[in-house]
């Protein structure tokens, strides 16, 4: 490995092995991975995973190491940004000229108590892993997105489960009237219940609601609300309120030479100074972007700012519905929706494309 210039790409989630995979075409460049999971699967496939589903997994050291790409399997305890290398749980160092911290995020169940003794996610394929056998009554918490893909996907999948979704707000609310009626729809059609209400704890025997009433659950998956992981604060990396990495616009550190962030676990700012929104949509391109900008700087070149930019909401309702909401450059609503089997099947090319590019 002499003369190479070590890149370590921290995490491999879509922004990671997007910058892994663009970062290796630079010359005299050698790219390591470093991960605590050995396999890849789509994380916008994990609610199909919950209903007991097959999706497509893949072995990152086999598919990274036809690349060129070192894979090392391990947890990064901390980042010793004066002598430039990672810290793993093993005691292990690995040292590095440009480091690419792309650790993403995971389920926040700090919010309510007993969120973490009693619900379960589908935040990573081992939170799902985790989820016992469905039977009798799933109550679904959180109208987003992921709330709403995993409470249709376990309703369409599991006729005879009890599904009961949770909002604080009307489900898919942020959306256009036409989104959210169709969202309302799908839910009636599958028998998916819906009770708009703050949790104010989760129980061995459901949820507790702020205005005093009780859904029974025999499971609780919570689906709102996420946080990123500590290495990045504990490492002494500017970080801020949520301890999500400080980035310029070219996704350098703050104040660190060679030091660069992506994806969830930063602030990528975007159109009209908004924050980009955790989301693969977001995370893949600038991923991609960073991994040439590292590339570029070793050829002697500057690469331009990188600016996330926004195109559509797309959500699954189960295998056979979907919806599509088109979206401004800085992610504010448009004017159009799609519903029905247009929008799954548009849905179904956008995740199959996420998930192709993940792994070329």
């Amino acid at each position: 490995m002499t003369g190479q210039h070590r890149i370590v790409v921290l995490g491999a989630g879509y922004a990671g092995l997007a910058a892994a995979r663009e970062a290796i075409k630079a010359k005299g460049a050698h790219v390591t991975v470093i991960d605590l999971h050995t396999e890849f699967v789509d994380r916008v496939r994990l609610h199909q995973v919950a209903a007991g589903q097959d999706v497509a997994r893949w072995e990152l050291r086999k598919t990274l190491a036809a690349k060129g790409i070192e894979f090392v399997n391990g947890r990064a305890e901390r980042i010793d940004t004066e002598a430039r290398r990672v810290e793993l749980a093993t005691g292990e160092a690995i040292a590095y000229d440009s480091l690419i911290y792309a650790l993403g995020s995971r389920a926040d169940l700090s919010m309510v108590p007993g969120a973490a003794e009693f619900a379960h996610t589908v935040a990573t394929s081992e939170d799902v892993r985790r989820i016992p056998a469905l039977t009798g009554r799933v109550a679904v918490v959180g109208g987003g997105a992921t709330g709403l893909e995993t409470a249709t996907e376990l309703a369409e999948s599991n006729p005879g489960l009890e599904v009961v979704l949770v909002s604080s707000d009307e489900p898919g609310g942020w959306l256009i009237p036409k989104a959210v009626a169709h969202i309302r729809t799908v839910l009636d059609r599958l028998g998916v219940q819906v009770r708009v209400a703050k949790v104010a704890a989760v129980t061995a025997t459901g949820l507790d609601l702020v205005d005093g009433d009780h859904v029974d659950a025999d499971i609780v998956l919570w689906t709102t609300g996420f946080t990123v992981p500590e290495v990045a604060a504990r490492s002494g990396l500017p970080v801020d309120g949520r301890e999500r990495v400080l980035v310029d616009d070219r996704l350098r550190v703050r104040g660190l030479a060679d030091v660069y962030a992506v994806g969830d676990a930063a602030v990528m700012i975007g159109h009209n100074g908004r924050e980009a929104r955790m989301s693969c949509q977001a995370a893949q391109p600038a991923g991609k972007y960073l991994g040439a900008a590292v590339a570029a700087r070793l050829r002697g070149r500057q690469p331009g700012p990188f600016t996330p930019r926004f195109v559509l909401t797309c959500m699954s309702l189960g295998r056979r519905d979907g919806l599509v909401q088109f979206m401004k450059a800085d992610d504010s609503n448009g004017s159009i929706a799609l519903t029905g089997r247009t929008a799954a099947w548009i849905k179904e090319q956008i995740v199959g494309a996420v998930g192709r590019a993940a792994k070329l």
